[in-house]
């Protein structure tokens, strides 16, 4: 798609705004939300999607009469899209009701290709989506290896990880970035190390696509998985896996879907219907926000993507060192992962304790001034025991995005400020 706007130097927040319908709510927009990691807004070409399918095409897809046949036609460009964004083809992507759901469906299907002395890499880390369906194959007779986070960092150290790979390593399980401390993870150099060893890898970027491009092929993933409910759209996850991968794994749908019917076989009872249709309003935002903020034609939807999220990084860095650094001015507060807010490092996503308060305290009191955050273990319920927090309290997460503002973290930090 050309773009139509002139080259901006930094994210037109009235314009990204004015795209998301909760934000000029007089109940939702009236609140500073941070809790963006759980889920995010979502804009107006996704809900018209969602719209249009269910008034116009809310038939079963696939039949030659003219409502099933676009109905199919809608599907499949939602699919194709998503897919585009982040450099795949379309039969090399499933879209599956959740990230926990397709990783467990993927873990089931590859079980029969691992045998007795083939090991697993799992970490500490990470959300339980990419990382309790692998443990469960130890009942099949696979050794599951766990890296550990170092905890004076609450980070991965790749020199574990080196130490624990050998030639019995089949697969190693890893986030892009931490949904808890929001610090990334490199994963090329991770995927390296494993390719270098013979192991497959699986990618949980749920926590990293709502903030980067994601290009799996320059990353060389075998498997990448993300929750497009947290990439601005409906509530799906999508499942990415090399074509030759996906072929080699058993189905796991009904028995007369074909062995190379890829990706319905690894899809059980197939995608949702309205919410696949709907993500090309994903697709329609970023074009929307690369129109306005650049004037070349770019024929890639990832490179287009690309060039949005250079301008969403940039913003999003600023908001976080803002509220990095009140977070360093605060006694007794402890922020994990030792953030500096840089973009480099990590997401705008950031945890912390408070010396002699129980996290779950913490964020209702930030309600009277509309200031939403959460607390928790954010499914990160392993990292928790890693690091001496009790799970069931476990930390204050507060969570930005690029239609976050300067003024809502302002309103953030007065009001943590009142109560910590």
């Amino acid at each position: 798609m050309p773009g139509t706007g002139v080259m901006a130097a930094e994210l037109d927040l009235d314009f990204v705004r004015r795209r998301f319908p909760a934000l000029g709510d007089e109940r939702t927009g009236a609140w500073a939300f941070f809790e963006n990691a759980g889920g995010s807004y979502v804009p107006h070409s996704v809900i018209d999607r969602v719209r249009a399918y269910m008034s116009e095409t809310q038939v079963q897809p696939g039949a030659p009469y003219e409502a099933s046949a676009r109905a199919a036609e809608r599907m499949a460009d939602g699919q194709r899209l998503m897919a585009a964004m982040i450099n795949a083809e379309a039969d090399e992507v499933i879209i599956g009701p959740s990230t926990t759901a397709n990783v467990y469906v993927l873990a089931q299907a590859l079980r029969p290709l691992f045998g007795p002395g083939d090991e697993l890499i799992v970490t500490d880390l990470d959300h339980e989506a990419n990382n309790g369906a692998w443990r469960r194959l130890a009942g099949c007779g696979v050794t599951v290896r766990e890296w550990r986070v170092d905890p004076s960092t609450a980070g991965l150290e790749v020199a574990d990880l080196e130490a624990l790979l050998s030639e019995r390593t089949r697969l190693v399980c890893f986030s892009h970035c931490s949904n808890v401390t929001g610090v990334f993870n490199d994963a090329a150099r991770i995927t390296e190390l494993a390719h270098a060893a013979g192991a497959l890898v699986c990618v949980d970027g749920v926590a990293y696509a709502p903030h980067r491009a994601v290009d799996v092929k320059a990353l060389d993933a075998d498997f990448y998985a993300l929750s497009l409910y947290k990439l601005y759209g409906p509530h799906l996850g999508l499942l990415y896996g090399k074509r030759q991968h996906l072929l080699d794994a058993p189905g796991q749908n009904h028995f007369f879907i074909g062995e190379d019917q890829i990706p319905l076989k690894l899809n059980p009872g197939g995608p949702n219907h309205e919410l696949t249709a709907a993500l090309a309003g994903v697709a329609d935002y970023f074009d929307a926000l690369y129109g306005h903020h650049f004037p070349g034609p770019e024929n890639s939807l990832n490179r287009r993507v690309a060039a949005v999220f250079g301008l969403i990084a940039a913003h999003e860095e600023k908001l976080g060192r803002r509220f990095v650094d009140f977070l360093s001015s605060k006694p007794g507060v402890r922020l994990l992962g030792g953030r500096t807010g840089a973009a480099e490092e990590g997401a705008p996503t950031f945890s912390f304790l408070v010396d002699g308060r129980r996290s779950a305290d913490i964020p209702p009191r930030l309600e009277g001034a509309k200031v939403a955050i959460g607390s928790g273990h954010f499914y990160a319920y392993r990292l928790m025991e890693a690091l001496g927090i009790d799970p069931e309290d476990g930390v204050v997460r507060a969570s930005m995005v690029h239609y976050n503002t300067a003024e809502e973290v302002d309103r953030l930090i007065r009001a943590l400020d009142s109560v910590i």
